[in-house]
């Protein structure tokens, strides 16, 4: 028998099985969903105010820090 044609049925053999192995995993996962709690809201988005909120805030505190650091030198 050539190799190289029993390795690409050995490969096509091989994806056959992981394709059966992908629907049941996502069979399986679907039902787990279903049973479990609902997980956090998907497509929630910060508006571009908020970020800008957010980082003034970070970088006020950060400013704070250093002086306070640099203050008890």
């Amino acid at each position: 028998m050539n190799i190289v044609k029993a390795l690409h049925d050995e490969a096509s053999k091989l994806e056959n099985r992981l394709s059966q192995l992908r629907q049941a995993i996502a069979a399986l996962s679907g039902r787990e969903r279903q049973s479990s709690k609902p997980g956090p809201r998907k497509g929630h988005k910060m508006s571009a105010a908020a970020r800008a909120r957010i980082g003034r805030a970070t970088k006020a505190r950060w400013a704070k820090l250093r002086a306070e650091k640099k203050a008890g030198k």
